[in-house]
């Protein structure tokens, strides 16, 4: 197998045609150049939602609602300040807050959840809001994008998740999310945003109507997205969750382990101008995240203290903190914790274990509001 940069016809086929040995090998390989070999990252996150009311009606999302629902909520600041409380006495250090894309919110309310965020809770790193509801929040409050990041940035947001892009191909766009954002609006957001200081990650969404081309399609832009400003810091794929979806309707076939693996190894050979490649305990189960760390991943993801997308379809897995040290222990690598910046604040030594905090001394806040929570 060639060590050079493959070109986009090359991945194709290897992506194709590739035994899964033979891209574990390269990207093992390529995954200890860039890291420490016996390293797996993870951070203590939490991921509040702040409101499901949304305009996008993607086809894979069990999660939003429209704004009349009876099940609709939107918090106030104060509100999602509560859930900073939780994560904050529960031991967490990163909040990755989320929502839907509202016609009622402007950019007052992000810039305020994030003053507010700092202000109070500045051992918490706000790693707040996603490219579509930037992009709507632009929308709403008649302002440009530009001007979006550049307040978040003023009022102290550093890093933001990778959410929403699905698979940056414009077929696939307009089978699963026609309504959300614009064709190539994912990607020009985060070249604004990586323009304005921001650094951000990059997903994934596989395994409903894909082909090939175009996941190599997504990762070619991801690379050339990364050679001209190096703004993204890992890349995280994960698996279409159909239950409750209106897209399985679409979906036939459940993309299972062996293409968890395939994805995750082909990725870490593709993306050569990516430090980090994330495996996820969360999105996979425990079982295939812990076998996930040996196909080119050198980071974990986080503990996910609050998750509500991936439980609206009724996939649930938990850990905590201790939880996590156990599972990178088990696939053979020592833990530490880092940001979203992926600065390391923490290593792990031997058998160390931790502190969880008991579940009755920290009281979860209320996930839905129905009525009076705007």
């Amino acid at each position: 197998m060639s060590r050079q940069r493959i070109s986009y016809h090359e991945g194709v086929t290897l992506f194709k045609e590739g035994t899964l040995e033979e891209l574990q090998e390269r990207a093992v390989e390529l995954r200890n150049a860039k890291n420490p070999s016996d390293r797996v990252t993870f951070v203590l996150d939490s991921n509040p939602n702040y409101t499901n009311v949304c305009n996008a009606d993607c086809s894979f999302c069990a999660f939003f609602r429209h704004a009349k629902a009876k099940d609709a909520y939107t918090k106030s600041v104060d509100q999602v300040m509560e859930h900073l409380e939780f994560a904050r006495r529960a031991g967490i250090t990163t909040v990755l807050l989320q929502g839907g894309l509202s016609d009622e919110l402007t950019l007052d309310y992000y810039v305020e959840l994030v003053r507010r965020a700092r202000a109070e809770y500045p051992e918490l790193y706000p790693h707040f809001f996603t490219a579509p509801e930037l992009w709507n929040c632009a929308r709403v409050s008649g302002v440009s994008q530009r001007e979006v990041f550049q307040a978040l940035y003023d009022a102290g947001q550093r890093t933001f998740p990778g959410g929403g892009a699905e698979i940056l191909s414009e077929r696939v766009r307009l089978h699963v999310s026609p309504k959300k954002m614009a064709p190539g609006a994912w990607a020009h957001l985060h070249r604004l945003a990586h323009q304005v200081g921001f650094r951000s990650t990059a997903t994934m969404m596989y395994g409903h109507v894909e082909e090939p081309e175009d996941i190599v399609t997504h990762l070619e832009y991801l690379r050339q997205m990364q050679d001209e400003n190096p703004g993204f810091t890992a890349f995280i794929p994960w698996s279409y969750k159909r239950d409750r979806t209106a897209l399985r309707r679409s979906v036939k076939h459940w993309a299972g382990e062996d293409a968890y693996f395939r994805i995750l190894a082909f990725s870490r050979v593709y993306l050569d101008n990516f430090d980090h490649v994330q495996a996820s305990w969360f999105s996979e189960g425990k079982e295939v995240g812990v076998k996930a760390l040996h196909y080119g991943a050198d980071d974990f993801g986080g503990t996910i203290l609050e998750e509500n997308v991936h439980r609206a379809t009724g996939f649930i897995n938990k850990t905590d903190h201790q939880g996590m040290l156990d599972m990178i222990r088990e696939a053979g690598f020592k833990p530490a914790q880092r940001n979203p910046s992926y600065e390391i604040l923490r290593t792990y030594e031997g058998v160390d274990t931790v502190d969880v905090p008991e579940a009755g001394k920290v009281q979860e806040p209320d996930q839905i509001c129905i009525q009076g929570c705007k």
